[in-house]
Order: C-alpha cells, then sequence, then structure tokens
C-alpha cells in the first residue's frame, strides 16, 4: 500500500430537501499531517466525514485523492482508509481479539493472530482478556474501534470524535497515537468541538451552526 494520499475539497455542499447542511467547503488534507474538521453540534462535521471518506456524496463540489501516481481509483480508495466514527460497531458476544480476527476474515487481509494481539495491546487492551466485548468500558470499546480502524494499515485515518468516551489517560493516549499516525507519513482527518482536540492539527476546517 502506497503512502502519502493528498485529499483535495473543494466547493463541496449538502443538503437534504430544502435543508442546507453546509456550502462552500473547501481545503487540503496533506500526508503528515493532521487537518482538523471543527464548528458546534449539527453544523455537518459527521456528514463532511461522510463525504470525505467517500461514504456519502456530496450535492455540488468535488473531493480529489491524489497518491504518488496520480489519482487514486475509487475502486481502490477504501482499501486505503481507516475510519473511526460514533456509529460504528463491534460484536459484543465477541472477545476483542474475535473481533478483529473475524474482520481479517472478511476483509480478506494477510494478518495472523500475533498480529492481531500485538495489534490489541497496541491501543492499550490484553489480548489475553476473554470478557466479551459486552462488559467493557465504553473508552475500551473506542479503543477496539480505533484497533478496527487501523487494522489494515491504513494511509489515511478518518476520526470522529474519538475522544468523546475516553478518560483523560486514554485522551493522552489518542493524542499521541495521532501524532505517531501524522508522524508516520499518513493523512489524519479529525472531526471534533473538543479544544484539546482543536489543537491536535496545524490546518483547520471550520463549519458554521
Amino acid at each position: 500500500m502506497t503512502q502519502g494520499i493528498r485529499i483535495v475539497f473543494s466547493g463541496l455542499g449538502k443538503r437534504y430537501d430544502q435543508r442546507v447542511i453546509f456550502r462552500g467547503i473547501e481545503g487540503v488534507a496533506e500526508p503528515g499531517s493532521v487537518l482538523v474538521l471543527t464548528g458546534p453540534n449539527g453544523s455537518g462535521k459527521s456528514t463532511l466525514v461522510s463525504i470525505l471518506c467517500g461514504l456519502l456524496r456530496p450535492s455540488r463540489g468535488t473531493v480529489q485523492y491524489l497518491g504518488g501516481q496520480g489519482e487514486v481509483a475509487l475502486s481502490q480508495w477504501r482499501m486505503h482508509v481507516g475510519i473511526v466514527a460514533p456509529g460504528m460497531s463491534v460484536y459484543e458476544e465477541l472477545t476483542a481479539r474475535e473481533n478483529l480476527l473475524f474482520f481479517v476474515r472478511v476483509r480478506g487481509l494477510k494478518v495472523d493472530r500475533a498480529g492481531v494481539d500485538r495489534l490489541i495491546e497496541r491501543v492499550g487492551l490484553d489480548p489475553e482478556r476473554t470478557t466479551p466485548v459486552a462488559g467493557y468500558s465504553t473508552g475500551m470499546r473506542q479503543r477496539l474501534k480505533i484497533a478496527q480502524a487501523i487494522l489494515h494499515e491504513p494511509d489515511v485515518l478518518f476520526l470522529d470524535e474519538p475522544g468523546s468516551n475516553l478518560d483523560p489517560e486514554g485522551q493522552d493516549w489518542l493524542e499521541a497515537r495521532v501524532a505517531a499516525f501524522a508522524a508516520e507519513g499518513k493523512t489524519v482527518v479529525l472531526a471534533t468541538n473538543d479544544r484539546r482536540e482543536m489543537e491536535w492539527g496545524r490546518e483547520r476546517v471550520e463549519l458554521v451552526g
């Protein structure tokens, strides 16, 4: 997987029937940096994330994904993307290891059990824990969602309110991880209205309510 994907978006607008969510949004998310999407609740941050990661079409405007060999084909784009969002779910009846091994099989990834265990440790969980996810705290589930998002070592990571369920220790850990992702040359897009998280990136796109 080739690292170094640049996301360029211009003139983005989204409306549902007669309701305009936002219009005229533009910006660039660069490899090795964190682009912060800010704005009050209801301003369209999650909608913008969905558009930028390709899950939702804009009503107007364009989004380009540019790699070292030119524009990344849409058929290949999702291989490069990891997403952490409030709507994501994990299987509560499974353990953390079982969850990730399931996603390995579904996605056809070449990650063995040892690799899964290393990833679980990387996000601060215990791979030997046999408790189903139903017994996890909200913060532990959030860490597992992050593990799921980076399971395939994506070049681009979208984080929508990623620290909302984390305690102060977890927020410190997340800040360090986001900085590490950027240092690895990955492109990070962070949607948040948390003042601390807003400082994690130099570039910012601000939406209005």
